[in-house]
């Protein structure tokens, strides 16, 4: 009797362990403990100068959306920051059923803090305006400006993604562009004369200061941005390092500006107002389009990247400028990034 009870024991938890791997196709997942399937996202960044995935250092803060293939309709969301998105392998899970869905995020700090997102339902809705403040004294500009160091901006979007009903953990993956970009200028002193920080106004004027959900321009307002930092440096390209504080040849100012397009027409230009003589109008001392000098900086190395790529991927810009005596630019080369860039077309 014992042996038939263990022989019909065995049979039992045979046949249990059959069906069980025939509900999950053979197979069996410890993680889960069902035969459910499971989404999870991945982000990355290395839409960048060093082909590299930068996620884990540079980006704190996702907002993730889910969207209905079919109908637009944004189904689910979701925010994560702080140390865990720095953390080896960080993914975010996806609660959401079986279907074809696009994957849409707005990522870094700035996403909450310089821009806001749009609260939408519909993913062309989901666009993110960059916050500014007003100034009269802009006249013509609309006096839409924006003067501080813009927190980080990503944008991602991974479009048509199946999920499927199979069951164990599928991953996703979303790559990042970034939509911030710092310029840095300096204006150097051919002469060794000093200069005055507060005697320069710098800006940068663009009509960029809305993206879509797909990361294009959306019609918006000419916005003016303000340098954020302004500082007399000591010049160094020509006259060699010195050690003396005093030695203030140079001023550089700081801007952050939005996304650099292709279809856009960014224009910096330097003021110089004495300050000895405050009711003299001020003076241009250059202003020229951004986006030629942004390029130049591209190259032969990069020949092969088309041109919104390297904007994309390139987020920072050191530019210098040369001046001569009674504040004349020397339009013949400028300093970008180091490199020396010498002006075939003194017009730009």
């Amino acid at each position: 009797m014992k042996l038939l009870d263990n022989i019909l024991s065995r049979i039992l938890a045979v046949s249990m362990a059959v069906v069980a791997l025939t509900a999950c196709d053979g197979m069996i997942y410890d993680d889960e403990g069902d035969c459910a399937p499971y989404y999870k996202v991945k982000f990355r960044y290395d839409m960048n100068m060093k082909f590299a995935d930068a996620f884990p250092n540079e980006v704190n803060s996702v907002t993730l959306y889910a969207v209905d293939a079919a109908t637009g309709r944004v189904v689910w969301q979701n925010h994560e920051s702080g140390e865990r998105l720095k953390a080896d392998g960080y993914e975010m899970d996806l609660p959401v059923d079986p279907g074809r869905y696009h994957l849409m995020a707005w990522c870094g700090d700035g996403h909450r803090t310089s821009f806001t997102v749009n609260d939408a339902t519909h993913i062309d809705d989901l666009h993110c305006r960059l916050n500014r403040d007003y100034d009269s004294r802009a006249g013509e500009n609309n006096g839409a400006i924006s003067t501080t160091d813009l927190g980080r901006l990503y944008h991602g979007r991974e479009n048509d993604l199946e999920m499927p009903t199979e069951q164990g953990t599928h991953y996703y993956n979303v790559n990042l562009t970034k939509n911030t970009n710092v310029i840095r200028v300096i204006l150097q002193e051919l002469t060794g004369d000093k200069l005055d920080k507060d005697e320069y106004e710098f800006e940068i004027t663009d009509v960029n200061g809305h993206l879509e959900s797909d990361n294009s321009l959306r019609d918006d307002e000419l916005i003016t941005y303000r340098p954020w930092r302004v500082d007399n440096a000591v010049a160094n390209l020509v006259f060699g390092a010195s050690d003396d504080p005093e030695d203030k040849r140079a001023v550089m100012a700081e801007l952050t500006v939005s996304r650099l397009m292709l279809e856009g027409d960014p224009r910096l230009t330097v003021r110089y107002h004495s300050k000895e003589k405050p009711n003299d109008p001020s003076k241009v001392v250059l202003s020229v389009p951004l986006k030629p000098y942004c390029l130049a900086f591209k190259g032969d190395h990069y020949s092969n990247m088309d041109d919104q790529e390297f904007l994309d991927r390139e987020d920072s810009y050191n530019m210098v400028f040369f001046l001569q005596s009674g504040m004349a630019w020397m339009n013949n080369y400028i300093y970008i990034n180091s490199f020396k860039v010498v002006l075939q077309n003194t017009e730009l």
